[in-house]
């Protein structure tokens, strides 16, 4: 009979060689896809029919057809941003046509989704996207972020199905796709940390990442100028980083777009992160603007443990002493951040804010879980006076 093999021990030295899941170099269950539409997925498969027929064209003008809006009131189930104020505690809460926003709702059997009248057209929706950031998303007087992030994501769900339904493209799509990747990326950062019952950093992953696919295939199909390409072009690296789909999206660029300073400035970074290089990747994060900052917070816990796991081979030795002070700077973290950080990852510190690497002593990051959210000075100190309507509508892009 045939016994079980033991499991093989792991050296220090072949994990450096060979990052792992818990490395910075993060594998995700849905890389990115640069030569894929983002309507190929689950909820354009009940329009492939349409493919060869005249697309559907809306004649909805509100933000939420009149039917949907008559029977989501009679059956209760209006939102609390969608009632009529001074109807909410009624037993029936009166819808606001003003502020109601259509739902999405997923693709079924025997349901007729190509209605015109129950289609916004390409103009609408963006109303209805800009309504989403500025009069919800961007409100101080609407709270938990958390509901305020479910409602405009479902919404903004809503908003593309009309889209993939009609077939819409050219620049009100390409200004709605825009100001969505804005968004989801923001609330990565803004909600990382919170409860799965919350907010799911998996599911709003794999959105941001069909959004990103879509409007980078609009930029390469389209021969009209956009703007605001450079902008997207960077942000999808930088939230990708290392991902080969990426990478080569990036190279078959234009030259003159490749060699602008943003995607200049991404190209770097990737480097330094294929290059296992987290001094230098830190380092040059902090050119970055705010939400581009956000798009690469993600690998940032990860980056900063590998600086650490580096250091304590670099280093090891008892009578070696590396200051606090440095450390913090080398991380992009205050010195209090710093120490909690060591203290996480079994580093030991000395009293005279010194710290002494040990390769043996260095606590593996599947042994302990970091609070990410504890360390986004790098990002949160980038974004000073901006709100989120000057985030998600791209205002103060620039960096250093």
């Amino acid at each position: 009979m045939n016994r079980p093999r033991a499991p093989r021990r792991i050296s220090h030295a072949q994990r450096l060689a060979a990052p792992s899941e818990a490395n910075w170099r993060q594998k995700t269950n849905n890389p990115w896809q640069g030569e894929d539409v983002a309507g190929v997925n689950a909820e354009n498969q009940d329009h492939k029919q349409h493919d060869e027929e005249t697309a559907p064209r809306g004649i909805c003008q509100t933000m939420c057809p009149a039917r949907e809006l008559q029977d989501r009131e009679a059956k209760r189930r209006l939102h609390r941003f969608e009632m009529l104020p001074g109807t909410e505690k009624v037993q029936r809460p009166k819808a606001d046509p003003l502020r109601a926003v259509k739902e999405y709702s997923r693709p079924a059997a025997g349901k007729d989704s190509t209605n015109p009248a129950n289609l916004r057209p390409p103009a609408v929706l963006l109303i209805t996207v800009c309504y989403l950031i500025d009069d919800i998303a961007a409100s101080p007087d609407l709270h938990p972020w958390t509901e305020v992030y479910s409602f405009v994501f479902d919404r903004l769900r809503g908003v593309k199905q009309d889209m993939i339904i009609q077939r819409v493209s050219g620049a009100e799509c390409v200004a709605v796709l825009e100001k969505t990747v804005r968004f989801l990326i923001y609330a990565s950062y803004r909600l990382c940390g919170e409860p799965l019952r919350l907010y799911d950093p998996c599911i709003n992953d794999t959105h941001l990442q069909e959004y990103l696919s879509w409007l980078l295939k609009l930029y390469t199909k389209d021969t009209e100028p956009h703007p605001n390409q450079e902008e997207f072009q960077a942000l999808a690296l930088l939230y990708n980083l290392g991902s080969p789909p990426a990478m080569r999206h990036v190279i078959n660029l234009p030259d003159g777009l490749r060699s602008s300073p943003s995607v200049t400035l991404a190209m770097s970074i990737n480097r330094a992160f294929l290059e296992r290089n987290p001094v230098r990747l830190l380092r040059l994060a902090d050119r970055l603007s705010f939400l581009q900052a956000c798009a690469l917070h993600r690998h940032l816990a990860a980056c900063r443990r590998d600086l650490l796991l580096i250091y304590s081979h670099g280093y090891s030795s008892r009578n070696s002493r590396f200051p606090l002070s440095k450390l913090g700077q080398l991380l992009s973290l205050s010195t209090t951040a710093t120490s909690e950080l060591c203290q996480e990852f079994g580093v030991e510190l000395l009293q005279d804010a010194q710290v002494v690497f040990s390769k043996a002593a260095f606590t593996e990051a599947e042994q302990r879980q970091v609070t990410c959210k504890l360390y986004h000075s790098i990002v949160s100190d980038k974004q000073r006076d901006l709100t989120v309507k000057n985030i998600v509508h791209g205002c103060g892009i620039e960096f250093k």
